[in-house]
């Protein structure tokens, strides 16, 4: 019996938000297990440029994720370039800091929500109905925060609401999938080095601040996130689903 058996090479993976930090480092971590990687994001250029870096087989798909009824076609589309997707990341997502909870506009609660949360749900769907019609296993990892179990802070409450929705929605999604051989997961990034940690006036010492409260003192850097997700969509974890997996330096112990 072979027990190390990653099972990805030509497998076709879809990661969402793959021009951004952490997206793009997931995207070049499947692109080096084998797989033909779907950049997704927003900006058609952006995606081109990442995609052409990753090498040979990989395809850019500039889109809008909040436009719904475009999702279907989009998952078309891509498996009429690339073949059947049988991985689906769902890194995308954006923050919009309100430090006071006060002044949180019903256009910041929707603009959160509709691309972090529900833009996922029904990319999501529209993924795993191909699986099913196909009757093709697969694997779904959805982003979610340390936030989903903090609750947020500096101005990241709405934001975590969407995290902490997505999180209880993974494990909906994989009890409804699990007899279709559909496995859907999530990961949980703590304080990471990227542009979504910054905020306006931040200082130095407010940097130290948040290394302090990591136990192996240092921020997350995008390629911390590459190991766990690639493993969760691999053979290696058939026998998952419903998860959680924690990278976030300690920073979140549960």
């Amino acid at each position: 019996m072979t027990h190390l058996n990653w099972g990805l090479s030509g497998k076709t993976v879809i990661v969402t938000g793959a021009t951004g930090a952490i997206g793009r480092a997931v995207a070049e971590g499947f692109a080096e297990a084998g797989c033909k990687v779907a950049v997704v994001d927003l900006d058609q250029s952006a995606c081109d440029t990442t995609a052409r870096a990753l090498g040979i087989g990989h395809r850019g798909y500039g889109a809008d994720l909040r436009q719904i009824g475009q999702l279907p076609a989009l998952i078309q589309r891509i498996e009429s370039d690339l073949g059947l997707a049988t991985t689906l990341v769902n890194v995308a997502g954006i923050i919009l800091r309100t430090p006071d909870l006060f002044t949180v506009t019903e256009s910041d609660w929707d603009a959160q929500h509709d691309i972090n949360l529900k833009a996922l749900f029904f990319l999501t769907q529209a993924f795993a109905k191909r699986l099913a019609v196909t009757k093709t296993p697969g694997s779904v990892i959805n982003y979610s925060s340390q936030g989903a179990l903090s609750g947020g802070f500096g101005g990241s409450v709405v934001y975590n609401a969407t995290k902490g929705a997505i999180t209880t929605m993974t494990r909906g999604m994989a009890r409804s999938w699990a007899p279709l051989n559909i496995r859907v997961n999530a990961l949980a990034p703590g304080l990471v080095d990227t542009p979504m940690l910054q905020t306006p006036g931040q200082t130095d010492a407010d940097r130290d601040a948040m290394i302090q409260q990591i136990p192996m003192q240092r921020l997350g850097l995008p390629e911390d996130h590459v190991g766990a997700t690639v493993f969760l969509a691999s053979d290696m974890a058939r026998y998952m689903t419903g998860a959680m997996i924690n990278v976030s330096g300690g920073f979140l112990m549960y």
